[in-house]
């Protein structure tokens, strides 16, 4: 893997879904939206946190999420002698359909923390062996192309077999409230500059309002209008770290009809309003631009 990852940062690869990660030294929280993928680390350890619950995972553990989920990311352990080194492979519920119409595991019901999209599961010996011969095939190019998809899909379905394989299942059953609030979670991520009708969302995927709210917040943790809400400051983060020039300018581009409240709950999630959290994000990276990553 070293062999792929000279710098830090995440490496796109030959295989469009799987990504390598490299740092060498602790990160900042980062905050970012994660999409499905399976997360495994070969060094170092790195914590997720999903609102007021915390995912750590080691090279003795993986996590899998199976939802569009705001997040903030955290390296733990890194060093310039031992780098943070991970794999993310980028999945989608199509892929997950595909295993289950051959093979359907019944699991118990997940726990509590389990229950939000996203889960920690020991690693096994299995799931190694598939995840090292899916990098391998980087150093063998014309391999890829027959070879890959084979591998990501027994990886799939080593991940459906396992103890919270049922995280990952239940979002692509028909009719399931947890499809739903998939459904509802996509619908906001493409509409996120525009006000939000919940009455008529839940409409639109056959709910009631409440049982959208209570399931929406059992799978995400926090509410529609949170979600939403969460994604809008995190693009104008990342549209202000791109050069945008006012901060009142991108108020309105990620859907604030008020700058001043924008700049309330701008600095109440990031700690520190917007001009003040550019300058300290610019001097802790030490460019003049920086880019927001996802894993």
């Amino acid at each position: 893997m070293s062999k792929h990852t000279q710098t830090d940062g995440t490496h796109r690869t030959a295989i469009p879904s799987l990504f390598l990660i490299r740092a060498a030294s602790l990160s900042e929280p980062v905050y970012t939206l994660f999409e499905p993928a399976l997360c495994i680390i070969a060094q170092g350890a790195k914590l997720i946190s999903l609102e007021q619950v915390n995912y750590r995972y080691d090279p003795a553990s993986y996590l899998v999420a199976s939802l569009q989920l705001p997040i903030v990311g955290q390296i733990l352990e890194a060093s310039s002698e031992l780098p943070y080194l991970s794999v993310q492979l980028s999945f989608n519920f199509a892929q997950i359909l595909d295993i289950i119409q051959d093979f359907d595991p019944v699991h118990n019901e997940p726990s509590k923390q389990s229950r939000y999209g996203m889960a920690v599961n020991r690693t096994n010996t299995l799931l190694l062996d598939a995840v090292l011969r899916l990098v391998r095939l980087l150093d063998t190019p014309e391999d890829i192309p027959i070879l890959a998809p084979l591998i990501i899909r027994e990886l799939l379905y080593r991940v459906l077999k396992d103890e919270q394989g049922s995280i990952v299942k239940q979002f692509v059953i028909s009719g399931s409230q947890a499809q739903r609030v998939a459904d509802v979670i996509e619908y906001i991520k493409q509409n996120y500059d525009q006000p939000l009708n919940i009455a008529q969302l839940a409409k639109q995927v056959n709910m009631s309002v409440s049982s959208l709210h209570y399931y929406f917040k059992e799978f995400t943790a926090m509410s529609p209008l949170q979600y939403q809400k969460k994604l809008r400051l995190q693009e104008a983060r990342r549209l202000l770290l791109s050069g945008a020039p006012e901060a009142a300018d991108v108020a309105y581009t990620v859907g604030y009809e008020s700058p001043s409240q924008f700049s309330r709950e701008y600095a109440r999630m990031f700690g520190l309003p917007p001009i003040s959290d550019l300058a300290k994000l610019r001097q802790i990276l030490g460019g003049d631009s920086v880019t927001i990553k996802t894993e």
